[in-house]
């Protein structure tokens, strides 16, 4: 949601969406809501569909189009994980650097 404030994103040298599968959503929403928040499976299907992907697609997909970069597959995007790390220390490095001159 931090892409959907634009005086947030204003602030932001670089704006990363991390997309997560869908399938992968709902797994994450069904363990937290069972165990959790001992709700049933049924309960939490119905409420995953009529609430929380319609937010998804109304507020959260959106916030894609402010994006520098999108990473699919979520967290299990290792090489594009990689390269954020590297670009990250190397921004590290080279503002560290000028606050050293």
């Amino acid at each position: 949601m931090a892409l959907s404030d634009k005086d947030l994103r204003n602030q932001m040298d670089l704006k990363i969406f991390v997309d997560a599968d869908g399938d992968d959503r709902l797994i994450r929403v069904i363990s937290r809501d069972i165990v959790e928040r001992g709700r049933t499976a049924e309960a939490v299907m119905e409420r995953y569909q009529r609430v929380l992907k319609p937010m998804h697609e109304q507020f959260i997909e959106p916030c894609k189009r402010y994006a520098d970069v999108i990473i699919p597959q979520g967290g299990h995007n290792n090489a594009a994980i990689n390269m954020m790390v590297k670009f990250i220390k190397q921004e590290l490095r080279e503002r560290r650097k000028e606050q050293q001159e």
